[in-house]
C-alpha cells in the first residue's frame, strides 16, 4: 500500500532518502505541467522543476501538515517561475534617460501624434458640413434628425413629441438619412 504525502514527509524529515525520490517521482509532472503553463518553455520548466523541488525539500521543515502538500508544492512552483519571468523580462527603454556612447550621451526625439492640427482641421470642417447639411433639409426630414441625433430621443418619445405614427417616425428619418448622405458625398468627394 502506498504511502500518504503525510507518511513521506515525516519519513523524510527524519532523513529518509527514499521518502525524498518518492516525493519527487510522485509529484515532478505536475509540477512540471503548472511550470509550463506559466513559461511556456519546456527546457527552462525542467530546470525550475528541479529548483522548485529543491526549495521545497529545503523549507520541509516549515511545512504545516493541516494543507495538502500538493497546494503548498503547486504555490512554491508557481511563484518560482513568476520569479524567473520577472528576472528574465527585457529592461524596457526609458524615453527620459540618455544612452550612453562612445561620442557622448544620446536622446531620443519622440513625435508626438496626439494631436494632429491639419486632422482637427478636417474634423471641424466635417462637423460644419454635417450641421449645415442638416440645416439644409426639408424641416420634417431636419425636425426628426436632430431630435434623434442630437437629443438622443427614442422613435417612441419622437412619435409622441411630435404627434406622429412611430412607422411616420422611421420613414422620417431613414429619408433624412438617404438625404444627408446624397448631399454629404457630393461634398466630400
Amino acid at each position: 500500500m502506498a504511502e500518504s504525502d503525510e507518511e513521506l514527509i515525516r519519513d523524510a524529515l527524519a532523513g529518509d532518502q527514499r521518502a525524498y525520490r518518492e516525493l519527487l517521482n510522485r509529484h515532478r509532472q505536475p509540477i512540471y505541467h503548472v511550470i509550463f503553463k506559466i513559461i511556456r518553455n519546456p527546457d527552462e520548466a525542467a530546470d525550475l522543476v528541479q529548483e522548485t523541488f529543491m526549495k521545497a525539500f529545503g523549507s520541509l521543515s516549515s511545512y504545516r501538515f493541516e494543507y495538502r502538500f500538493s497546494t503548498w508544492l503547486y504555490k512554491i512552483a508557481a511563484n518560482n517561475a513568476i520569479d524567473y519571468l520577472r528576472k528574465k523580462r527585457i529592461d524596457a527603454l526609458s524615453l527620459d534617460k540618455p544612452i550612453e556612447t562612445h561620442d557622448g550621451e544620446v536622446t531620443y526625439e519622440v513625435p508626438d501624434w496626439s494631436t494632429n492640427p491639419e486632422q482637427d482641421l478636417i474634423r471641424r470642417r466635417q462637423a460644419v458640413t454635417i450641421s449645415e447639411a442638416i440645416e439644409s433639409l426639408p424641416p420634417k426630414y431636419r425636425e426628426v434628425i436632430q431630435l434623434r441625433h442630437n437629443q438622443d430621443k427614442s422613435y417612441e418619445e419622437i412619435a409622441e413629441q411630435l404627434n406622429l405614427p412611430v412607422g411616420t417616425v422611421k420613414a422620417r428619418i431613414f429619408r433624412a438619412r438617404e438625404l444627408l448622405k446624397k448631399k454629404l458625398k457630393s461634398i466630400w468627394h
